[in-house]
C-alpha cells in the first residue's frame, strides 16, 4: 500500500456530552474502550465520527452534543496523520451561536463547509442502532452506503452537498403559483448534472466493492459475502446508457414530473431515493430475511472489505473504524476474524464493550482504555 491509513493521533473534547474536558494521545491499529454503560464510550466515537462531513453516528442536532452544565457549545478538535506531518482538524459550536451548521478549522483556518473535512479524513461506522439498516427504510442504507462511497472519494460529499441544494431551490420555485419555466430549466440542468455526478461516483464505489469481495476469496471468510446492486433510475440510467444520455433524461424526467412534485411539495425522482439492495450471498436470499446475527455479520464483512479496498488502492488510505459495542454481537470466530483483518490491515480502529475478557485476543496488539463517568483511562496490559 502506498501512503498510510488515516489515523487518529490526538482527540481533544471541550463541553462535549458528558466531557467537560478530554485529551487522548492515540496510536494507530486496534484501541479499545471499556467501561460500564452510560460512562461516555460511545461519545467519544461519535466524536471521531462528526471530523468527518455530516452529523456524526447519531445524527444528533448541534445542540443535543453539548454538555448539560456546560457554556452552551462545544468543540472536538484532532490531530491527523497527514503527508506533511501531522495536520489540526476541529469541529464544533461556539456558545450562543446562532448557527445551523457547525464550524470547522483545517490547519487553525476556517473551512468554507463541512464538506473540507471529507477531503483530509475518513470514518466509517458501525453501530447497535445500526443493525436493522439491511431491513428498513432505504434511507438508512443509502446514507451507509454514501458513508462508504465518502471514504473513498473525498468530492462525493461536495457532489451531494450541490445536488441537494439545487434540489431546494427547485422545491421553492414549485411553490409559486406559477412558476418560472426558465428559472426551472436552469435549476434542473444543474439539478441533473449533479445528481448523475452523484450517481456515477456510486455505482464507481459499488463496482470497485464488488470486484474486492469477489477477488477475497468470499467463501473462505467467516463473514458471509453480500451481492449488491443499486436500485433507482438515475443510477441505472449511467449503468445502462453512460453518463450524457442520463443526464439528458433526468433533466426531461424533471421538467415532465413538475406538476407532480409541486403537488408533493418534494422532488419524487433522483439519486436522493434510490436504495442500496443487499443480498446474502451464500444463502442467495434478500439480506433483509436473513437473521439479526447474519445482517451483523454482513455489514461486518462489507465494513471490512471496503476498507481493504481503500488500503489497497494506489495511495489510497484506509479509513478511520468506528466499532460500537461489537464484540458482544459476534460469536467467537468472527470476533477473532474481525480482530485478525484489523491488525492484517494496520488501520486504526475503534471498538467500545462492557466487557473486557471479550477483547483478550487483542492483548499485546491493542491500546486499551478504560472509560468511567466521564474519564478516560489507559489500561496496562501484562
Amino acid at each position: 500500500m502506498n501512503g498510510r491509513p488515516h489515523a487518529l493521533r490526538r482527540l481533544a473534547l471541550a463541553d462535549f456530552r458528558n466531557y467537560a474536558a478530554l485529551t487522548l494521545e492515540l496510536p494507530g491499529g486496534a484501541i479499545v474502550l471499556t467501561g460500564a454503560n452510560g460512562a461516555g464510550k460511545t461519545n467519544i466515537l461519535e466524536a471521531v465520527s462528526l471530523l468527518v462531513p455530516g452529523r456524526g453516528l447519531r445524527q444528533a442536532g448541534l445542540e443535543d452534543l453539548t454538555r448539560e452544565k456546560g457554556a452552551g457549545g462545544w468543540a472536538v478538535a484532532g490531530r491527523i496523520e497527514a503527508e506533511g506531518g501531522l495536520l489540526a482538524i476541529g469541529t464544533g459550536l461556539t456558545a450562543g451561536s446562532q448557527a445551523t451548521s457547525r464550524e470547522v478549522r483545517i490547519d487553525s483556518e476556517p473551512a468554507s463547509s463541512v464538506n473540507a473535512l471529507g477531503e483530509v479524513f475518513s470514518a466509517i461506522w458501525l453501530t447497535p442502532q445500526m443493525d436493522g439498516v439491511l431491513s428498513g427504510p432505504p434511507g438508512d442504507r443509502r446514507r451507509f452506503f454514501d458513508r462508504l462511497v465518502l471514504a473513498g472519494d473525498p468530492a462525493h460529499g461536495r457532489r451531494y452537498a450541490a445536488f441537494e441544494r439545487a434540489m431546494r431551490q427547485r422545491n421553492r420555485a414549485l411553490e409559486d403559483r406559477r412558476p418560472d419555466s426558465r428559472l426551472l430549466d436552469a435549476i434542473e440542468a444543474e439539478m441533473a448534472a449533479h445528481g448523475v455526478a452523484v450517481a456515477a461516483a456510486r455505482i464507481a464505489a459499488l463496482d470497485a466493492l464488488c470486484a474486492e469481495i469477489a477477488g477475497a476469496g468470499r467463501d473462505a471468510s467467516p463473514f458471509p459475502w453480500a451481492d449488491l446492486s443499486l436500485a433507482g433510475p438515475v443510477e441505472e440510467a449511467v449503468a445502462a446508457s453512460g453518463a450524457t444520455a442520463a443526464e439528458d433524461g433526468y433533466r426531461a424526467a424533471l421538467a415532465r414530473g413538475r406538476l407532480a412534485d409541486a403537488r408533493a411539495g418534494r422532488t419524487l425522482e433522483g439519486p436522493h431515493r434510490s436504495d442500496l439492495l443487499v443480498r446474502h450471498g451464500p444463502k442467495d436470499v434478500e439480506a433483509r430475511r436473513a437473521s439479526t446475527g447474519e445482517q451483523k455479520a454482513l455489514l461486518v464483512g462489507l465494513m471490512m472489505a471496503h476498507a481493504g479496498l481503500i488500503a489497497r488502492r494506489q495511495g489510497g488510505r484506509a479509513p478511520v473504524l468506528l466499532f460500537d459495542e461489537i464484540a458482544a454481537h459476534l460469536d467467537d470466530l468472527r470476533r477473532q476474524a474481525l480482530f485478525d483483518a484489523i491488525s492484517d490491515l494496520g488501520v486504526q480502529a475503534f471498538m467500545t464493550g462492557t466487557d473486557m475478557p471479550l477483547f483478550s485476543a487483542l492483548t499485546g496488539r491493542a491500546h486499551f482504555l478504560e472509560v468511567v463517568a466521564g474519564s478516560v483511562s489507559v489500561v496496562p496490559q501484562h
